[in-house]
């Protein structure tokens, strides 16, 4: 089998104030079907950059991208892209949020809302389908993001960093959350973040991205068993994989 996503040579320059910006580099990377690979970097390596491409919402200026062994024009239509923040409409409810992409593929509104529907117990969002977005606290917002873009029915999932602007408990109990989610429909996630323990104790490997112009200087084979559980994180095996990753990046501990 081809790997679901392939990146060969990737390199991406911009253009500021009349100057080329480089921000990506000779990336390659492939991701296995069913895997889930978390990336990290500093600030201006590149990651949304990366998604962009990979979601065909920018072409790189050499390489190539494909998605189970093909190059296709379109590649949005086989790639979900949940972005940083959760984009709900604040004038429609909850239910019409999340069943917008029910609607583009052109599924009647009324089985549109029925398969929504059935679906937000699992969301934790039952009880709440005629809610307004503003009603919600941060963490139900992200649950609702993720439905939608779970019903756009695509077997690769591009998330970014997602629970960046949460609290710490609250970040955690969606981290059990979204692995229950991806044991279940078994899609194909790559995940950004800027948290190395997250990284790790979500991730099937890890992938480390350079100062600009990004480059993938590690990557890591995540040692740690699944189911994962947060007690994982006072394992000795965990902080050692953590202070591998913070040398990858040069940070100081």
């Amino acid at each position: 089998m081809p790997p679901k996503v392939e990146l060969r040579d990737i390199s991406k320059t911009f253009s500021g104030d009349g100057e080329p910006i480089p921000v990506l580099t000779e990336i390659s990377l492939s991701v296995d079907a069913g895997e889930f690979l978390t990336i990290i970097g500093p600030s201006g390596s590149g990651k949304s950059t990366l998604f962009n491409l990979i979601v065909g919402l920018t072409e790189p200026d050499s390489g190539e991208i494909s998605i189970d062994g093909e190059k296709y024009d379109r590649r949005a239509d086989k790639v979900a892209y949940m972005p940083q923040r959760d984009l709900l409409m604040p004038w429609k409810t909850i239910l019409e949020n999340v069943i917008i992409p029910l609607q583009l593929k052109g599924i009647p509104d009324d089985q549109a809302r029925q398969r929504a529907t059935a679906l937000l117990p699992l969301f934790g969002l039952e009880g709440f389908a005629s809610a307004l977005p503003f009603n919600l606290s941060g963490g139900m917002r992200q649950r609702a993001a993720f439905l939608r873009t779970i019903l756009m029915q695509r077997e690769i999932l591009l998330l970014d960093e997602p629970f960046g602007a949460l609290d710490a408990l609250t970040r955690r109990e969606l981290q059990d959350w979204l692995l229950d989610l991806w044991r279940r429909f078994q899609q194909t996630v790559v995940f950004i973040t800027h948290d190395v323990e997250e990284a790790l104790y979500l991730g099937d490997r890890v992938i480390v991205l350079g100062p600009r112009p990004g480059k993938i200087v590690h990557t890591l084979n995540v040692a740690l068993p699944r189911p994962r559980r947060q007690g994982m994180i006072a394992l000795p095996d965990f902080g050692r994989q953590v202070t591998e990753l913070l040398d990858a990046l040069g940070v100081a501990i």
